[in-house]
């Protein structure tokens, strides 16, 4: 006879022995944890931390849970000591060690910026742009890479090119040297600042893509994960956010061969002032293009 209970009180055996329990009822316990925290999509985050902690995926966390059945005692005492850390509003990534990003599963934790699915739309236009230059080794450049994203994903879905990944956080350089290495070590890492990064490779690169800090300082973030986990250095760019804009796209035009792209990850509001200091700094055709919720999220131009 099994010894988990459907919906009953858990009962544990005289010797205190912890035992195992239904994967429904662990979820339902983890989801309304995470509702009365705030946190923004509790049962995702439920599934993914029984999934974690499991050593399986979020389908067979779901396919236990509908079946009825049963987490080993092992799996259950670490998958409660992850949901007692979210609840706080500690970001999932940084409890599991692992962001996913396109094809990729990169390594992260505290003192990286933990990459979002947004930046995945972002880091499309510089792979496009990349696959249409007529060179055999076409080079990019990824200015502030934090955890390697965008970087690595140019490496591993254009491999032909040429790619750098430029960080100067010595916090942020070992996740960044992680998920290089995990991926081969083709990527060029290059530990300094994207407002002087390359010199000796003026007039060469073909495709720059940077997530800069793009928050104003004064618009400090609501959510507990960003506020409180993801590094100011990659947050915060100056009073109206634009500060590195300006830095990278003197960069960007000291960088990039004539007809290279630029593409910059920022803010909904700011579309029109990304496209103002690139148009002033000499950048042809600056537009904004809507991610996948509507919003403007990148702007490319051509030098």
């Amino acid at each position: 006879m099994s010894d988990v209970p459907s919906d009953g009180p858990e009962a544990r055996p005289a010797s205190d022995t912890p035992v195992a329990f239904a994967a429904d009822r662990l979820l339902r316990e983890a989801a309304a944890a995470f509702d009365a925290a705030g946190v923004p999509t509790p049962q995702v985050d439920a599934e993914l931390l029984l999934a974690w902690a499991t050593d399986t995926s979020r389908g067979a966390v779901q396919a236990r849970a509908m079946t009825g059945g049963a987490i080993a005692a092992e799996h259950v005492e670490r998958f409660r000591h992850a949901v007692a850390r979210r609840a706080t509003r500690e970001p999932l990534q940084h409890i599991t060690g692992e962001a996913y990003f396109r094809a990729l599963t990169l390594a992260v934790g505290p003192g990286v910026f933990v990459p979002r699915p947004e930046t995945e739309g972002v880091v499309q236009f510089g792979i496009d742009a990349l696959r249409a230059v007529p060179v055999p080794s076409p080079v990019a450049v990824d200015l502030g890479s934090g955890s390697g994203a965008i970087a690595i994903a140019m490496d591993t879905e254009v491999p032909n090119a040429v790619v750098y990944a430029v960080e100067r956080s010595p916090e942020a350089l070992p996740w960044t040297r992680r998920n290089i290495d995990a991926y081969g070590g083709t990527v060029r890492l290059v530990e300094g600042d994207l407002a002087d990064a390359l010199p000796e490779l003026d007039g060469t690169v073909s495709v720059v893509v940077s997530n800069p800090p793009y928050v104003p300082d004064d618009a400090v973030p609501i959510d507990p994960e960003v506020r409180d986990h993801d590094p100011a250095v990659a947050l915060y760019g100056g009073p109206d956010g634009l500060d590195a804009v300006r830095a990278l796209a003197d960069t960007a035009w000291r960088l990039l061969v004539p007809g290279g792209v630029l593409v910059i990850e920022h803010a909904e509001p700011q579309g029109a002032g990304v496209r103002e200091v690139l148009a002033r700094r000499g950048f042809r055709s600056p537009e904004t293009h809507v991610d996948l919720t509507g919003r403007d999220r990148t702007t490319t131009a051509t030098r």
